[in-house]
């Protein structure tokens, strides 16, 4: 039997009513909720189950949302039985990831990720920076023409590597926007300018991250007892320093998803429990290596499946 490793979405994946009906069926991830709701002294849960959507998406509310959502479902997941051997998220996912290790509170995270939300949003002016998929360009060459962009005054960088194929870049909206006409012309497939409300994993967020740095200093952070795999370096981390400086590093550096998956896969995981809303970094995990198992959980009807499933694979 192989090892299991427990992935956490990032922000993009938080829907209205997620969580839901677990809530209403389970005592236990309601508790959740409640406690979210009041850590934030705020209504979230309201905000998650009700909507509306476009206040749910604001980064400050839809960093906090994932958090609780993703931590409810994994407490739900855990009566189970099913041990993970490695954690990780993608950016905001790597907060669930560090909660579900036990390097920080469920409590402490949420505050964490909604100031860490509020930060990110004040970094820059609304419209002044965004972010951009880039599908079809490898990493290289992307790297050297952002590097030109930047070079010429436009910042712009890798921000996100998440698959083959599947680069996000982030920066200034000029420095974007000149990065993706220059990778059509390297021969990228598509440009696709994301929906998002900053250049985040970009240069420009390190005035957040400084701010951030201070946040993280009044927080209890304790070495964690599942190893996490940090997004900025794809290397295992367990160490109270190295968890927090990661963080800091997190928000203006690259997420190295497709190099994390890799990371995970030769220290022996062939299967990926994906824990909370949406499927897409188990459709990230498939693109960076088909052989191996990935399971989404978001509800009773999933977690059952991945159960039975899991169950099947160890007899």
């Amino acid at each position: 039997m192989g090892k299991i490793a427990f992935i956490f979405p990032g922000q993009g994946s938080q829907t209205v009513g997620m969580g839901k009906s677990l809530a209403e069926q389970n005592e236990k991830v309601d508790s959740y909720f409640k406690k979210a709701d009041e850590t934030l002294q705020t209504s979230l849960s309201n905000l998650i189950f009700n909507g509306p959507q476009e206040e749910l998406t604001l980064t400050t509310n839809a960093q906090p949302a994932l958090l609780t959502t993703s931590i409810a479902i994994l407490e739900y997941f855990r009566e189970y039985n099913v041990q993970a051997d490695y954690v990780a998220g993608h950016s905001l996912g790597e907060y669930s990831a560090l909660v579900a290790s036990g390097a920080f509170s469920f409590e402490e995270g949420v505050y964490a990720v909604r100031k860490r939300g509020e930060l990110m949003e004040a970094a820059v002016p609304n419209g002044e920076g965004t972010m951009a998929a880039i599908l079809g360009l490898d990493r290289e060459p992307l790297a050297e023409l952002t590097q030109t962009v930047s070079d010429a005054g436009h910042p712009v960088q890798l921000a996100n590597l998440n698959c083959p194929g599947q680069i996000v870049i982030s920066g200034s909206r000029k420095g974007v926007e000149l990065a993706s006409e220059k990778a059509k012309e390297a021969g990228a497939k598509r440009a696709i300018p994301l929906d998002v409300s900053g250049p985040f994993h970009s240069s420009l967020m390190q005035p957040a991250a400084e701010k951030f740095n201070e946040i993280l200093d009044g927080m209890n952070i304790v070495d964690a007892n599942i190893p996490v795999i940090a997004n900025v370096t794809a290397e295992p981390v367990t160490t109270a320093k190295e968890i927090k400086e990661k963080l800091v590093e997190q928000l203006y550096s690259p997420v190295l998803w497709e190099d994390s998956v890799r990371k995970m896969i030769e220290l022996g995981v062939d299967t990926f429990i994906e824990i909370g809303p949406g499927k897409v970094l188990s459709g990230l995990v498939k693109k960076v290596n088909k052989s191996v198992k990935t399971f989404a959980v978001s509800d009773l009807e999933s977690c059952q499946a991945t159960v039975e499933a899991l169950k099947e694979v160890t007899q």
